[in-house]
C-alpha cells in the first residue's frame, strides 16, 4: 500500500477547533504543537470535550490557532478573540486553560448511540475515560499521539475530514476502511518519519455535531456504524470506526505530498 499525505491538521487546544498546516515537525508526542492545552471544567476536574454533546457542543464553534512566540489565539463564531473567561460565559460552565495534564486526567463521553437516538440537548448515560493511555507524558489525547484517516474512508462515509480530527488525511484508493490492515504495521513517510499503527479509531457522537460552518450530520456516525463495526482493542466490544491512531518510531519532518508507504 502507497500513498499521499493530502492534509495536515493541528489542534492547539483539545476540543476546538483547529488549523491547516503545509509542514510540522513531529517528535514522539506528535505533531508540535498538537492538542499542547485544554480546557478544564472547574466545576467536576475533568477536561471538556464535545464528546459529551449537551454540554460542550458550543466548544466547536471556536478555533485555536497557534501563535509566532508558541501560544495560542482563540477566536469565537464571530472571528473575535476571546478568553477562557469570555468561553465561560458563553458555555454556562467555568472553565480554565491549562497547559499541563493533571494526574489520571479525564473526558466525559456519551454514548454514541444514545445521542443519535435522543439528539444532543437530551440527557444521556455517559463514560469516563482517561486521556493518553498509548501517548507520552504531556498532551491532551484521546488515545495515542497521531490519528490519521485515509481520502478512501471519507468517501466511504461521505464526511468532511474535519468532522473526524484528524492529524493527517492520507490519499488512498480502492476501498474505505483499508487502515484496518494497518494495525501492527509501520508507516514510512517522507525521508525518516515512521508510525506505528496501533488501533482503529472508535468513533464517538462529535463526527455528527456542527463545526463551525458545516452543519449537523448524523451519517457521520451512522454510516461507519453501519459499515465498519469493528473491535478496536482486545477486551473492548464492535465499535463504529473510521480511521487509525499511530505512534511515533522515528520522529521527522512531514508535509503535505510526501510520499507513504505501509511495510
Amino acid at each position: 500500500m502507497a500513498g499521499t499525505v493530502e492534509r495536515l491538521r493541528r489542534y492547539p487546544v483539545k476540543g476546538l477547533l483547529g488549523e491547516e498546516l503545509d509542514r510540522a515537525e513531529v517528535t514522539g508526542r506528535g505533531l508540535a504543537g498538537d492538542r499542547e492545552r485544554a480546557l478544564l471544567d472547574l466545576a467536576t476536574g475533568r477536561v471538556a470535550s464535545a464528546k459529551r454533546p449537551r454540554l460542550w457542543s458550543g466548544l466547536l464553534g471556536y478555533t485555536a490557532r497557534t501563535t509566532a512566540d508558541g501560544g495560542v489565539a482563540i477566536t469565537g463564531p464571530d472571528g473575535r478573540g476571546t478568553d477562557a473567561q469570555e468561553l465561560s460565559a458563553a458555555l454556562g460552565r467555568e472553565v480554565a486553560l491549562i497547559a499541563e495534564r493533571p494526574p489520571g486526567a479525564t473526558v466525559e463521553r456519551a454514548v454514541p448511540e444514545e445521542v443519535l437516538a435522543r439528539g444532543i440537548a437530551a440527557e444521556t448515560d455517559f463514560t469516563v475515560n482517561e486521556l493518553g493511555r498509548a501517548a507520552p507524558d504531556g498532551g491532551f489525547f484521546d488515545f495515542a499521539p497521531l490519528h490519521l484517516i485515509t481520502t478512501a474512508t471519507l468517501r466511504a462515509t461521505g464526511s468532511a475530514a474535519e468532522r473526524y480530527r484528524p492529524n493527517l488525511v492520507v490519499r488512498t484508493e480502492g476501498e474505505g476502511y483499508a487502515e484496518n490492515a494497518w494495525v501492527g504495521r509501520e508507516l514510512a513517510i517522507g525521508p525518516t518519519l515512521r508510525l506505528r499503527v496501533l488501533a482503529p479509531t472508535p468513533r464517538c457522537a462529535v463526527p455528527t455535531l456542527r463545526h463551525g460552518a458545516l452543519p449537523r450530520r448524523p451519517e457521520a456516525l451512522r454510516i461507519p456504524a453501519e459499515q465498519n463495526r469493528v473491535v478496536p482493542l482486545e477486551g473492548m466490544p464492535a465499535l463504529p470506526c473510521a480511521g487509525v491512531y499511530a505512534q511515533v518510531v522515528v520522529p521527522g519532518v512531514i508535509r503535505t505530498g510526501d510520499r507513504f508507504t505501509v511495510d
